[in-house]
């Protein structure tokens, strides 16, 4: 069946008022339009003083409601600061009102007139003229609203998850709030910006497509590259680039950017994600902890006004001083286990115990064993923001290692709501130590672990120049994210999050 075998009677019906448009001469796609006014900024220059001879604007937006009566039309025009109503009239139009049987709901048009308040109490803008500036082919899902004693309810309308995240376009189009969540989200990273650049940090663009990934553990996406007849990997981490920079002489340096990770999606995954990574030479984990207060606290107070949110009935308080767990000591708190001596049949006997799939417990060893038992005891325990200090060094291939002790590394992570936000290390910036971390990570892989790091001869030679100390850290934007704008899935933050295929 072609497509426009397929199409809708109401999609046909619009494509009948465009013919009959071009018919008229009337272009149904403009190429500009001077717009005067927003629909906000029009209402906020009337005064009732006034009366019938306001000031005259234009505005530009889509038919939200459109109600002809004769020779009349009342309806609301719609843009992103809100609606306004208008008013037309074909003694007023003349031949410009031929538009009105063959305008539809969501065309855009542009309306220039005077604004007057109506009898009803609405300003309103008394048409002059009238242009058609795009022609709506489909309808959009808005669903039908009925106002009642209970209140106002809306049937219908764009309401699957699945639908809203596919159609984007089309769920910003019906629901403000959901485009409101992506203004939050540019105050948000705007703020972050401007608050590193006031500290002396520089922002760079680091490769997005590397002949050697690394900087975490996870499985990449894989590429080729057919010039240079190589593959290449697109980044999982933003790391070992800019630590690069720390032994080129740039020493505070931040990148804000996407990463690619091929992993499993679910509320907290998606495979595209952005990332803050941030590098200042001559400071340590303690010193990253003090930023990440500082920032985290900014950022909550610059975009909702406050410190302590309100989520799901718990008051969370972004005021520093966070609470700091030692990870030995939370774990052992909850299991019993000193992990550092723990063996891996303690370690998933306990896992067992707390109803664990055994046949993936049995495929877990070292570090991600060590791993699961603090996702399965001490992680969703983690509500207020908390700092969870000093991880064992299997976890930390590129931590330093802890100074007091050598089993552990300088090595924090903030966890607000059962959910990790930041990573953050002490930088190793001993290239021998780095050499025999990689060279674990390489025995690692050929055991099984298909995460572990790749070893990179290039970053140990630029060690080996000489790296100054450093602290690091990196924060997940679309978690934060989540948390800032109050919302459930990962998707719900990303503008265009990644879908299965849709069916052809």
């Amino acid at each position: 069946m072609s497509p426009v075998e397929e199409r809708s009677y109401v999609e046909a019906a619009r494509r009948e008022k465009r013919a009959a448009l071009e018919a008229l001469g009337v272009q149904p796609f403009a190429y500009r339009y001077d717009r005067t006014h927003t629909g906000a900024e029009a209402l906020a220059v009337y005064r009732d003083e006034m009366g019938e001879d306001g000031p005259e604007v234009s505005i530009a937006g889509r038919i939200e409601s459109w109600r002809p009566k004769g020779k009349v039309v009342f309806g609301h025009i719609e843009d992103p600061s809100g609606r306004i109503q208008v008013y037309l009239r074909r003694d007023v139009l003349g031949d410009r009102y031929d538009l009105v049987d063959l305008l539809d709901l969501d065309d855009h048009v542009g309306i220039t007139g005077r604004l007057f308040r109506t009898k009803a109490g609405e300003v309103t803008i008394r048409a002059t003229d009238i242009t058609l500036l795009a022609k709506s082919l489909r309808p959009l899902p808005r669903g039908k609203t009925q106002t009642g004693p209970e209140g106002t309810v809306t049937f219908g309308g764009l309401t699957d998850p699945e639908l809203r995240y596919r159609q984007r376009y089309a769920d910003l189009a019906v629901h403000p709030d959901v485009r409101q969540v992506f203004v939050l989200r540019a105050r948000a990273t705007a703020f972050i910006r401007r608050f590193l650049d006031e500290r002396g940090f520089l922002e760079v663009e680091t490769p997005i497509l590397q002949p050697l990934y690394g900087g975490a553990a996870a499985q990449p996406f894989v590429t080729h590259h057919n010039a240079l007849d190589m593959p290449l990997y697109l980044r999982i981490a933003d790391e070992l680039y800019l630590k690069r920079l720390l032994v080129g002489g740039i020493e505070r340096v931040y990148e804000i950017g996407h990463d690619f990770r091929n992993e499993g999606m679910d509320r907290t995954h998606n495979p595209e994600f952005t990332m803050l990574e941030l590098y200042q030479a001559y400071a340590d984990y303690n010193d990253m902890m003090s930023l990440t207060e500082d920032l985290m606290s900014g950022v909550v107070q610059h975009c909702l006004g406050t410190t302590v949110l309100e989520r799901s009935g718990i008051s969370l308080d972004f005021t520093p001083p966070f609470q700091r767990v030692p990870f030995i000591e939370g774990v052992r708190a909850r299991t019993g286990l000193d992990l550092r001596t723990a063996t891996e049949e303690q370690m998933r006997a306990v896992l067992l115990k707390a109803n664990a799939d055994a046949e993936a417990v049995a495929g877990l060893s070292g570090g991600r064993l060590q791993d699961e038992v603090f996702k399965v005891f001490l992680e969703p325990h983690l509500v207020q923001p908390t700092f969870v200090v000093d991880y064992p060094k299997a976890l930390s291939p590129l931590a330093k290692e802890h100074r007091e002790d050598p089993s552990l590394t300088e090595r924090f992570e903030l966890f607000v709501g059962g959910r990790e936000l930041v990573n953050a290390f002490s930088e190793l910036n001993d290239p021998d130590d780095q050499r025999r971390r990689f060279e674990d990570q390489v025995q690692q892989r050929a055991a099984g672990n298909h995460e572990a790091h790749s070893y990179d001869a290039d970053y140990i030679r630029a060690l080996e120049y000489g790296m100054p100390p450093a602290g690091g850290l990196g924060l997940g934007i679309d978690r934060l994210m989540m948390l800032i704008a109050d919302k459930p899935s990962i998707r719900d933050v990303i503008i265009f999050p990644a879908m299965r295929a849709e069916d052809s």
